[in-house]
């Protein structure tokens, strides 16, 4: 289990894809190590007394520096970005 980061959604100028996230994973640096963890499972739990679970998966690297994109199976809440995810 990875902890990672969301960073952001997938966007564009003026668009942006509400299931689609970028996360940032400690420690991997290059598109080559990213795609390693392509087909992995995401979860991430909302803060809360009753914690909602989420999950995704691992779609694609994104860029050069090891950022990968997540699919959801319904889109995160614009509070998620910041918040910690687990890849499994």
């Amino acid at each position: 289990m990875v902890i990672a980061k969301v960073i952001q959604f997938r966007r564009g100028r003026k668009n942006y894809t509400p299931r689609h996230f970028l996360i940032e994973i400690p420690e991997i640096d290059s598109r080559e190590k990213a795609k390693e963890f392509v087909g992995k499972i995401v979860k991430w739990k909302s803060p809360g007394k009753e914690p909602k679970i989420i999950t995704g998966k691992i779609s694609s690297a994104h860029g050069g520096n090891g950022i990968v994109r997540a699919i959801f199976e319904k889109g995160l809440p614009g509070q998620a970005i910041g918040t910690e995810v687990e890849i499994k």
